[in-house]
């Protein structure tokens, strides 16, 4: 699925989205991806949901964002409570919601100036 995006806004932004793969301003990754409105693209080092711990959630903080928005894959699944304590008590806010959704909803929140991370995971087809 090809998603518009502004490309004179200067921030990063996700331009198509599939099996096993996200288009971040016209570049493939087939991995995970920690990715900040206006700063780098990381990788973020999680395979499946199920392979989520705690510390994937602390590394967002480290990063400072407005808004956290959570891509699960394939189909919107919510981590454990104590998983996302560091959020919590950071009081960063987060939404957690399938990936392609994510990725739709972090293109309208960057349109809008807003200072996002997404923490999208890509399943592998």
């Amino acid at each position: 699925m090809k998603l518009q995006s502004d490309p004179h806004s200067g921030a990063n932004t996700i331009t198509g989205y599939g099996d096993g793969y996200v288009e971040i301003n016209q570049n493939p990754y087939t991995h995970a991806v920690l990715l900040s409105s206006d700063g780098a693209i990381s990788e973020w080092p999680v395979s499946t949901f199920e392979t989520l711990e705690a510390g994937h959630f602390a590394q967002m903080v480290d990063l400072k964002p407005e808004l956290i928005l959570i891509g699960t894959g394939s189909r919107q699944r919510f981590p454990k409570p104590e998983l996302l304590k560091a959020l919590i008590s950071a009081k960063i806010g987060f939404e957690i919601m399938d990936s392609q959704a994510a990725c739709r909803t972090y293109n309208i929140l960057v349109g809008e100036g807003r200072q996002v991370l997404l923490a999208l995971i890509v399943e592998a087809i």
